[in-house]
């Protein structure tokens, strides 16, 4: 007898992850929360099927740290609806230094005209991020629930299809 092969719900959920990372590319891109590139790069999904053919899974990759720019962070002061704060210890000194370099951030002076090395100034942003938090962009949340929103529709179609090619192959075997 005939097997049930989902290709067209394979197709519908590629399409749907293609939307996903594409989307939230976008946002990310439109937040300017993208200064080296490296997280906008890292943003993808994976599809893999099982052996059989009949199953399969998704999932949606990114650089780590991409969850507390999408999620955001509560500082110690500032509040925000999201899993992560601060607590005890600021944020890493390096990826800050290596972001004031990008950025271009040298030869400040303060109000006095004084000289801020880059490493003071590194430091006052720890402090700052480590205070008010990092507010949420939701670049992936927002793309994610959009395209999932419109996912149902696209299943049934294909669940739909993927049925009637079933049912075909199963009565033409039927009538043979």
């Amino acid at each position: 007898m005939g097997e049930f092969k989902p290709e067209y719900l394979k197709k519908s959920f590629t399409r749907f992850a293609e939307k996903v990372v594409a989307k939230a590319k976008e946002n990310l891109i439109s937040s300017k929360k993208s200064t080296s590139g490296e997280l906008l790069k890292s943003i993808d999904y994976s599809f893999k099927e099982s052996k059989s053919g009949d199953s399969f899974s998704l999932s949606f990759l990114m650089e780590e740290y991409g969850e507390f720019i999408d999620k955001g962070v509560s500082g110690i002061k500032k509040k925000y609806n999201t899993p992560y704060s601060y607590k005890d210890k600021m944020p890493p000194r390096g990826p800050l230094d290596k972001w004031a370099v990008r950025k271009g951030l040298r030869n400040i002076r303060d109000e006095k005209g004084r000289f801020v090395s880059r490493k003071s100034l590194v430091y006052l942003i720890q402090r700052s991020i480590y205070h008010k938090g990092i507010k949420p962009s939701y670049f992936f949340t927002k793309a994610f629930k959009l395209e999932f929103s419109r996912l149902p529709k696209d299943i049934s179609k294909a669940f739909q299809l993927d049925l009637n090619n079933f049912m075909k192959f199963t009565l033409k075997n039927i009538f043979e």
